[in-house]
């Protein structure tokens, strides 16, 4: 139903907002405003503000904010509609009247939970009787004992059209049976018919947590279909819903996670072992509706596959589903289990921190669709390298968000530059840069290349020798498109203005270009952050701040932050495992190889999150100065004077060690 504005702000003028967010932060008055700390990241100082005033939240740290409708919506999971009639109860207004159908269709709906409640209790019942032994066995062959099925109300469908006569004492009429999905015509058109019959019983829930339909499993090894929902009804859509839903969302909100297995026991199983925040889809691949249910409780649900083929492809399906829909914050991260495991089995065989390590190891979205793309296929020919991007340009094309885009296509570059470039041959390296992938967003310039070759102008032709000085002096060598490359290696500031070519040609050859120094800064951090993962929890906004020059160092930022906000635990022996896992062995070794030679009690004085901070803002030092030091290499390039020199060399002096 719609809502007035003039009824939505009534409803929020009644509502003390303070109140509200207060039964789930503790705040603390500061004037005429609240704080706390945010509930939607991890935070050790206040930045989260609640005003009576503006009648609205807002966090400084995270940005998130609304009103009130939008507090429920975000904390506990509910839908625009449930919020309004939450704060109106809750506020004392009255909503609008129905029509007489919207009444009318109301209270059928009403009479229909009534129908299935009544349904599901007769399972229940029917499963403790001497006519539901067989389903019990098959439970207990399966680690279920009789607390268990009472937990997750587990029921037994009989046989011989039992639940519709039960059904009739109760006064149900057949017409309701089968408006609630229970029983259908029979197919000599002589009655009716059970719908469920010799099956166990599980009950589906919606969001409020009544039960509106349910999943049932047949005892017969050669019977077909072996599962079988309740068929789409006014109350019940299966695309729509989800097993367990009602159950894991406050558990979902609270771990700011959410698993997605692919069947009941699946669920059962997790939530037993501890991971109450399980859920599944009804018997089909997970659908728009189901995701969108999801990413109201988690802004990142882990979906957890069998790791057979038929896993692998539907994992596919769900990162396709995905990519239309998603928007700044919410993804999706994929486990996938050891071959042949589910995780009701996984459980039962190993535990639950088999199944936790496995869950630790989810890789994100990303990840995914690249692997869709390129595992087990072969690239060593230039057409199916291009053919490859194609496939890759198709993908990010599919994402609508463009800001999200954007980062697809750069990241999909990267891969693509550091996969093929791993291939080529060391004699190769030098001569070309290989063009970066367009995928059809602004990481081009108009006409496809990176960056066109400037046009020399005559002022530079005249000045070259003087150019070539600032080369020689700094260490720089003139690239391919005519522009001179910084170099890494510091020099002396305020070196004479060059006068002799021969001076400068000598000098030139006895001079080398220095090595990455912003590299190995981008190293540097790295190694700290292996050796101290909980560093990105703590200092999120500096990591998100940065960009790593090395697409693989930049990859690993990329991870690491994803974690962190995925509220994983960062622990450095599965976070080592995860990279691993990821395509970042060699990078990870190569980390490891570097703590192991730093000298014993490096910067002992000095905490590692210091020791991050100091590292950081030397990275965005040399970030800032770069810019700067192209600038007045240019402008001597343009008009080779002493003053332009100076500033140039002043500039060139001024470099941390990169």
């Amino acid at each position: 139903m719609r809502y007035g504005p003039n009824l939505l702000e009534e409803i929020l003028r009644r509502t003390d907002i303070v109140q509200l967010v207060g039964r789930k932060v503790k705040l603390t008055r500061r004037g005429q405003a609240f704080w706390g700390c945010c509930p939607f990241h991890k935070e050790k100082s206040p930045s989260f503000k609640v005003e009576n005033g503006r009648r609205t939240y807002k966090c400084f740290g995270c940005g998130k904010g609304g009103d009130a409708f939008r507090w429920l919506m975000e904390i506990e999971g509910l839908s625009f509609p449930e919020a309004v009639e939450k704060l109106a109860g809750e506020a004392g207004v009255e909503l609008p009247a129905w029509t007489p159908e919207d009444e009318a269709r109301e209270e059928k709906k009403k009479s229909l939970y009534d129908v299935i409640e009544a349904a599901c209790a007769f399972f229940e019942a029917q499963l403790r009787e001497a006519v539901g032994r067989a389903a019990r066995d098959y439970l207990k062959s399966r680690g279920l004992d009789e607390a268990a099925a009472k937990r997750f109300r587990l029921g037994y469908a009989p046989l011989h059209n039992q639940l519709i006569e039960h059904l009739k004492t109760k006064n149900i009429t057949v017409d309701d049976m089968i408006a609630a999905g229970l029983a259908r015509p029979a197919e000599d058109e002589r009655g009716t018919r059970d719908f469920f019959y010799n099956r166990i019983t599980f009950p589906i829930t919606d969001p409020r947590g009544r039960v509106v339909a349910f999943g049932a499993r047949a005892l017969e090894a050669d019977a077909k279909p072996k599962y079988i929902n309740t068929g789409d009804t006014a109350l019940f859509a299966k695309g729509r819903q989800l097993y367990n839903f009602a159950l894991a969302r406050p558990a979902g909100l609270k771990a700011q996670t959410i698993i997605v297995a692919e069947g009941y026991m699946d669920v059962i199983a997790l939530v037993r072992a501890g991971f109450e925040a399980a859920v599944a889809p009804l018997g089909t691949a997970l659908t728009e509706d189901q995701l969108h249910l999801l990413w109201r409780v988690a802004p990142e649900p882990v979906l957890a596959f069998d790791g057979d083929e038929a896993g692998l492809n539907a994992a596919h399906r769900a990162a396709r589903l995905a990519l239309p829909n998603l928007k700044p914050g919410h993804s999706l991260r994929f486990a996938f289990l050891p071959k042949g495991e589910d995780p009701d089995s996984l459980i039962r065989a190993s535990g639950a921190d088999a199944m936790r390590e496995t869950l630790d190891a989810a890789i994100p979205l990303e990840e995914v669709l690249w692997r869709g793309e390129t595992e087990g296929r072969d690239f060593s020919t230039p057409e199916r390298r291009a053919g490859l991007e194609v496939k890759l340009r198709e993908v990010v094309d599919q994402i609508s968000a463009p800001k999200i885009a954007t980062f697809y296509a750069e990241a999909f570059r990267d891969r693509l530059s550091t996969r093929f470039e791993q291939q080529k041959q060391p004699a190769d390296r030098g001569k070309n840069k290989r063009r970066k992938a367009d995928f059809g967003h602004p990481l081009r310039t108009p006409g496809g290349n990176l960056r066109a070759t400037e046009r020399v102008s005559s002022a530079v032709k005249s000045s070259r020798l003087a150019v070539s000085a600032i080369a020689v002096k700094s260490g720089s060598t003139a690239g391919d498109d005519g522009l001179t490359k910084i170099p890494t290696a510091k020099v002396a500031p305020f070196a004479p203005f060059p006068k002799k070519a021969a001076d400068m040609q000598d000098a030139g050859r006895s001079e080398r270009p220095s090595k990455g120094s912003r590299r190995t800064k981008e190293m540097e951090l790295c190694r700290l952050l292996l050796e101290d993962p909980e560093i990105a929890a703590r200092h999120g906004e500096t990591l998100a701040a940065m960009h790593f020059s090395d697409p693989l160092l930049d990859r690993l930022r990329h991870e690491l932050l994803n974690l962190a906000a995925s509220g994983f635990r960062l622990e450095k022996g599965g976070l080592e495992s995860h990279f691993i896992r990821a395509g970042m062995a060699e990078l990870v070794e190569r980390l490891l190889a570097q703590s192991a030679r730093a000298p014993a009690g490096e910067d002992s004085a000095e905490g590692e999150d210091a020791r991050f901070l100091r590292a950081a803002a030397q990275l965005r030092e040399m970030a800032e100065l770069a810019p700067e030091r192209k600038r007045a290499v240019e402008r001597f390039k343009s008009e080779a004077t002493e003053e332009n020199w100076l500033q140039a060399q002043r500039l060139l002096g001024n470099r941390s060690e990169e």
